[in-house]
């Protein structure tokens, strides 16, 4: 396991501590999220591993595991006190890799951990991944042009989807009016480069309807607009 980077996802500090431990004594890096807000600002730490527990607050594991598999393709292990076989298949059906139940024997789960990691490491050279950027909630597919926010679809139409993927492969830069219009009408495009203001408040209001906590597109006054949100 030496060299690889390993996610713990757990609101139970003392069992997040002792996973820790426990792999960074085998040479793992271990990161740490303590329920799945935080689990999602780690992601841009491309993790080898999920080690991801169910019950959390606000956003449990099987929602989490969910929203992420379609950008994650690390093996995810669910780690849970729901012992059902209901539950087993569940986790397993909607993107999980394994599942075990608590109480756990460390050394079986560092068993698992390793015979995931090594199974990954020779189906990777392989794998082909979909181009998918994540801020927060928001989900932005490229290649299939959707947009989703917790695993709900936004509709968007298409010069909106262009703004939003411009800005977003962007963030933080500053575009104009002037800019967003030529990129995506064409210099030779016949109109108005205040259609932009339209666009983007049609967006804002799309996003907002399922997202009102987060502000993704901000607007600086005499200037243009920029992404504000940090991508996960």
């Amino acid at each position: 396991m030496k060299g690889n980077t390993i996610l713990v996802v757990d609101d139970e500090a003392e069992i997040v501590s002792m996973i820790k431990q426990s792999l960074e004594n085998e040479g793992s890096e271990v990161i740490t999220a303590g329920d799945g807000r935080q689990a999602l600002e780690q992601l841009h730490r491309n993790p080898d591993l999920i080690i991801l527990d169910v019950m959390m607050p606000a956003l449990n594991g099987f929602e989490l595991c969910q929203m992420i598999r379609d950008e994650v393709s690390c093996p995810i292990l669910f780690v849970s006190a729901k012992q059902k076989e209901a539950d087993r298949i569940q986790g397993l059906s909607i993107g999980g890799d394994d599942y075990i139940t608590k109480p756990f024997s460390l050394r079986e789960l560092k068993a698992r951990v390793a015979a995931h990691l090594r199974q990954n490491q020779r189906l990777l050279a392989g794998n082909v991944h979909r181009r998918v950027l994540r801020y927060g909630f928001l989900q932005l597919d490229l290649q299939g042009r959707e947009v989703r926010i917790r695993q709900q679809s936004i509709p968007f139409t298409a010069r909106e989807f262009d703004i939003m993927e411009l800005l977003a492969l962007h963030p933080g830069q500053v575009f104009s009016k002037d800019q967003l219009y030529e990129k995506i009408w064409g210099l030779e495009a016949v109109g108005d480069s205040n259609t932009i203001t339209e666009h983007v408040k049609k967006i804002r209001a799309k996003l907002g309807v399922a997202d009102p906590q987060s502000n993704y597109i901000t607007t600086v006054w005499g200037v243009g607009y920029k992404w504000e949100a940090i991508p996960s």
